[in-house]
């Protein structure tokens, strides 16, 4: 009995891998939202965002994860963002140091503006738990629109954001 579970729970974990890893997000259209949110990390996100908000395709972003040291001088040049863009549209959230982090940094700059939708930036792979964490945190009903940055993440980056993600959801089930 006990083997026929073990067999039957590692069945489960390949076969939900094998999602995982096969049907990773994909980018989203130019479908209008009231802000952004762009996950720092990998590259092609921050690019991703900034070609969107040129675009108007929102009014807001906001880049959750900034390191503390970047100013947003600095990181106006280093993206190439016109002073005026930067100043009116363009928030560095300093507050996020992990997935978890971003969506409480996120949820409270949504909530303090009143929005209902926004895109989420982040890399395919990480997608799915960024898309997760956010939903939990939210207090007001937004929508989200994942806009996923198209990688070529290796096995073990996909392993890990596995195991992260079926965590997340088991202690999401038990109210952690």
């Amino acid at each position: 009995m006990i083997r026929r579970l073990l067999a039957l729970l590692l069945i489960l974990w390949a076969l939900g891998f094998a999602w995982f890893a096969l049907f990773l997000p994909q980018p989203h259209g130019d479908e209008q939202t009231d802000a952004i949110v762009v996950l720092t990390g990998s590259a092609g996100r921050i690019d991703r965002g900034l070609a969107l908000l040129r675009r108007k395709q929102s009014e807001q972003m906001l880049v959750s994860g900034v390191d503390r040291d970047v100013k947003p001088r600095e990181f106006a040049h280093a993206y190439g963002v016109p002073a005026a863009l930067m100043a009116c549209c363009v928030t560095l959230g300093r507050e996020a140091i992990d997935t978890r982090s971003n969506a409480i940094e996120t949820s409270r700059w949504l909530a303090r503006r009143h929005y209902k939708s926004v895109r989420i930036i982040t890399a395919d792979w990480h997608m799915r738990r960024a898309r997760y964490e956010l939903s939990r945190q939210l207090e007001a009903p937004i929508r989200i629109i994942p806009d996923a940055v198209r990688s070529n993440p290796s096995l073990t980056v996909l392993m890990r954001e596995y195991h992260k993600y079926v965590l997340r959801r088991l202690a999401g089930m038990v109210g952690i």
